[in-house]
């Protein structure tokens, strides 16, 4: 053994070549598979002292093709590789480099063989048929030489891991849209948005998500309240979110804009939109971590999608709102014309929901019955108020009458091709029908009658009888 190489052993003798590192900051992890343990020594007191990019190395070894395989399962986030060509056998470093690219899949790892015996497998040959990005002669690997191929492979890595995160976090971001698009209460919709947002600033499968904290508020720009609250905010439903957020950062994005503006910086993120209507609405989130160049770009592409979707979340309640409403007066104008106890559509709309929440429904189903049961006796609008308003028992003729004003429902409302229109035809054409088959107009019998019409049928009588009507008492 040379002199210099018992020296590179005496020096390193401490060290394992397959311990990781102890350190606990960001490194660049080099693999250095070579059969000639005095390699990897020397390889390493070449590159002492080497940082790009404000990161030192970590070294990994392996003496065989074999142990390599396991080093590269061990370690998928390697960012070079100094392979020697002959080892266990003439082709062992080439098979690691073909088990690299075509059974795992890594086309990060910067793959650099070395060998000392550049005849048993011709450069030309290799750099055609492998997917290696350099071949390279032992003699050839000074201290120098070494310095200029790391910071190359390492610049080669940065720019591809660059390009694969923005990648994922493009794909992320489609499927966070989607996921905000949905419809969903404001809410959820702020539950959603942070979430998302955390999720996208910690590609890393390992990040610790518990350690975000965050608020989404709502309101003037002026008076926004928190909406939601997670992390060290979690008691903090109903303040005042400038009480919370940095002041700055609050001043600078709430101050005289109506536009779309967010603040990433030392780990915290801050949004600020407002609708068209002049509702504000802001998120809050922190302990984030160190944040990138791609983060500061996915957060911007985002935080548009975030915009459109908050404007689309309260054009649908508006529409929501404004067709609750228009149920509401309609129900309230057959309840008025019959002299009705007030607020009877109201409540027999709250009691069907509880019932369809108790049958199993979905919160949106149950919420169509709900906004649907008022129109269940809007049929009586074609009945004379003789008729509708009289004090005692109503002849038979005119309980022929009476009973067509669920027919009369249901034609008003058959052709609507909106879920709550048709959910209302539903009720009103069915809320009379009774159990064994003694109701009307159908006489339909047990599971006959669509469960919206016996729901509406229990609420409407559970509230008729706590009523004075002008036929009867309470």
């Amino acid at each position: 053994m040379s002199n210099l190489a018992q020296a590179d052993e005496m020096l390193f003798a401490d060290d394992e070549l397959e311990q990781p590192s102890n350190r606990q900051e960001e490194t660049w992890k080099i693999l250095i598979v070579d059969d000639e343990p005095e390699i990897h020594a020397v390889t390493k007191l070449a590159l002492s002292g080497f940082s790009f990019a404000d990161r030192d190395l970590e070294f990994h070894g392996a003496l065989s093709g074999k142990e390599a395989k396991e080093l590269l399962v061990e370690h998928p986030d390697a960012a070079v590789i100094l392979l020697d060509v002959v080892m266990e056998d003439d082709h062992a470093g080439l098979e690691v480099a073909r088990y690299i690219r075509e059974d795992l899949k890594n086309n990060r790892i910067r793959i650099v063989l070395r060998t000392g015996q550049p005849g048993q497998a011709p450069e030309k040959a290799v750099i055609r048929d492998y997917d290696i990005n350099d071949y390279k002669e032992k003699t050839e690997l000074t201290s120098q030489k070494l310095y200029t191929l790391m910071y190359s492979c390492l610049r080669g890595y940065r720019d591809i891991k660059t390009i694969e995160d923005n990648k994922r976090g493009l794909e992320k971001i489609i499927e966070a849209s989607a996921s905000i698009f949905e419809p969903q209460s404001m809410e959820k919709f702020a539950h959603g948005i942070m979430e998302q947002l955390t999720s996208l600033l910690h590609l890393d499968d390992e990040a610790v998500f518990c350690q975000t904290s965050g608020i989404a508020a709502e309101g003037d720009e002026n008076d926004l309240r928190v909406l939601v609250g997670t992390g060290d905010f979690e008691t903090s439903v109903g303040e005042d979110a400038g009480s919370i957020i940095p002041p700055q950062t609050y001043q600078s994005l709430t101050e005289g804009t109506r536009n779309h503006r967010h603040k990433l910086d030392q780990g915290e993120y801050t949004s600020f939109f407002k609708s068209r209507s002049g509702v504000g609405n802001l998120v809050h989130l922190n302990g984030l971590g160190d944040l990138t160049d791609v983060d500061n770009r996915l957060v911007d592409i985002f935080s548009k999608n975030v915009g459109i979707a908050f404007e689309n979340i309260y054009l649908r309640q508006d529409i929501e709102d404004t067709q609750r409403e228009v149920v509401y007066r309609l129900g309230e104008a057959v309840e008025t014309r019959s002299r009705e106890t007030g607020n009877h559509v109201k409540r027999v709309a709250e009691y069907s929901r509880l019932l369809a929440l108790g049958m199993g429904f979905s919160e949106t189903e149950a919420e169509i019955v709900k906004l649907a049961s008022p129109l269940h006796d809007l049929g009586k609008i074609g009945i004379p108020d003789a008729i509708l308003n009289k004090p005692g028992p109503l002849t038979p003729d005119e309980w022929v009458i009476m009973q067509t004003h669920a027919k009369m429902g249901y034609d008003l409302l058959k052709d609507s091709k909106r879920p709550i229109l048709q959910a209302g035809a539903i009720i009103a054409n069915e809320h009379h029908e009774k159990w064994s088959g003694g109701g009307y107009p159908h006489k339909l019998v047990g599971e006959d009658i669509h469960p919206y019409g016996r729901i509406s049928a229990l609420a409407d009588v559970f509230v008729a009888l706590g009523s004075d009507r002008c036929y009867k008492k309470a």
